[in-house]
């Protein structure tokens, strides 16, 4: 949509706070980031913090960098931060304050690329490049931008199959049109390796949002009208393949209420299985899974209940290791190691 373009480009340059939520950071990352990159950062979440040292993380919709420059020193040296946008005015910002972030933290690990978070694969630069020497004046040279555009996908993606650690992304998923947000999902599906983590935070709703609530363009572009329901947000999540998904945080005071419809800040998590989750192997083993509930089902179908001994593949035990599981189940076959710790 145009107005969302116009409206992230005015914020790169004055602050507009509409746009934000109050959220509390670790102000040690922040000393080394830049005042106008703090001013003009617009988000509803912090999910840098689930980074860890030596991910490559992805963050959509980096906009002015401030994400991928906590990021980056989460991560260390030997990780690595892309930041993908599609404003250029945010990605200016971003890049001239990139060597000076570098400069105080003592490495470079972050790049921004521009392109739309719902097709990962098309560097909108290498496209710029190519309209340069190519500009498009006839029928004829739209069908060689769309070729050209076609092998960019193929040979040289912007982001790599299974390439990512952890996608993350602050406040902007809302903003992609609702017929390419089932698109956005299965790319951030697709970039991930096996194993790989989100985590989303997004201003989602407790009803559905009007169709006429929705062709509104203010509201639109404020992050509000774009926002799904919140148990659409898991459907879409659980759709594409992802398993252990969780509404980590949720915010029960409204952000913005409009025509009785509340919107919240919510950040959500979710695990990439391994391709091999489904596979059964000679190897099994027993877990237990410790409570609270009396029991619960996985995203394969197995049920657990509480205080009751349960056979797995060797792979299933690998997949409740992930830490998104946490404490909640106890490998019985080796008492001294928690599933999830």
């Amino acid at each position: 949509m145009d107005i969302v373009k116009e409206r992230y480009a005015a914020a790169a340059e004055a602050q507009e706070p509409a746009l934000c939520c109050p959220v509390d950071y670790d102000t040690s990352y922040l000393k080394a980031i830049p005042e106008e990159v703090i001013e003009r950062d617009y988000g509803c979440g912090d999910p840098s913090r689930y980074a860890r040292e030596g991910d490559v993380v992805l963050d959509l919709g980096s906009g002015g960098g401030k994400i991928c420059f906590i990021a980056s020193q989460i991560v260390g040296a030997k990780g690595q931060v892309i930041g993908i946008d599609m404003t250029p005015e945010m990605l200016e910002l971003a890049r001239r304050n990139q060597p000076i972030v570098a400069e105080r933290i003592g490495y470079d690990n972050v790049s921004f690329l521009r392109g739309q978070i719902q097709d990962l694969r098309l560097n909108f630069d290498a496209v710029e490049a190519f309209l340069e020497t190519h500009p498009v004046s006839s029928t004829e040279d739209l069908m060689a931008l769309e070729e050209h555009n076609l092998s960019l996908r193929n040979s040289r993606p912007m982001i790599e199959d299974q390439s990512v650690d952890l996608v993350v992304s602050n406040c902007v998923l809302n903003l992609v049109h609702e017929d390419l947000k089932g698109q956005m999902f299965r790319e951030i599906f697709r970039v991930l390796k096996p194993g790989g983590r989100i985590a989303i935070s997004d201003i989602v709703s407790k009803q559905p949002t009007p169709q006429r609530l929705k062709e509104d363009a203010a509201l639109w572009s404020g992050c509000i009208s774009g926002a799904l329901e919140i148990t659409e947000f898991v459907r879409e999540l659980e759709n594409v393949g992802f398993a252990a998904v969780a509404i980590d945080k949720f915010d029960t005071t409204a952000w913005r209420e409009v025509e009785g419809i509340s919107y919240h800040s919510a950040t959500f998590t979710a695990v990439r299985p391994s391709d091999n989750e489904q596979t059964q192997t000679d190897d099994s083993a027993r877990v237990l899974y410790k409570g609270p509930w009396r029991y619960v089902e996985d995203d394969n179908g197995t049920i657990f209940e509480r205080g009751r001994v349960v056979e797995v593949s060797a792979n299933t035990l690998d997949h409740l290791r992930n830490d998104a599981y946490g404490d909640t189940m106890l490998d019985f076959d080796d008492t001294k190691t928690s599933c999830c710790s």
